[in-house]
């Protein structure tokens, strides 16, 4: 019997949602898949996130820090979040519809 990842309660702190972008979409034809994931999320814990939230194998994560913009509302200056993207590949053959969710 194959040994699964067991599924912890902080992994769902971890993977925030997926990221759905036309960029994200091409990258898809590429094995990978793009997360919004917590500020202080470190790539190994991406890692297991994933590999036990989805049942698949990791083998690449890479994560970016995109800085919030300062935007005008009715002439109040506010300012966007800072969000952190992780861009995780997968081994060849392996795929998540993100479409379906988190298996139960």
């Amino acid at each position: 019997m194959a040994k699964t990842k067991e599924v912890d309660i902080r992994h769902y702190d971890v993977i925030l949602s997926p990221h759905i972008t036309e960029k994200a979409t091409l990258l898809s034809e590429h094995n990978a898949v793009v997360f919004k994931v917590a500020d202080s999320a470190t790539k190994p814990e991406i890692k297991a996130a994933v590999e036990a939230l989805f049942d698949v194998k990791v083998t690449g994560v890479n994560t970016l820090v995109t800085k919030g913009k300062t935007k005008r509302w009715r002439g109040r200056e506010y300012r966007r979040s800072d969000v952190k993207k992780a861009i995780v590949t997968l081994a060849e053959g392996q795929s998540i519809d993100i479409t379906e969710g988190v298996r139960g």
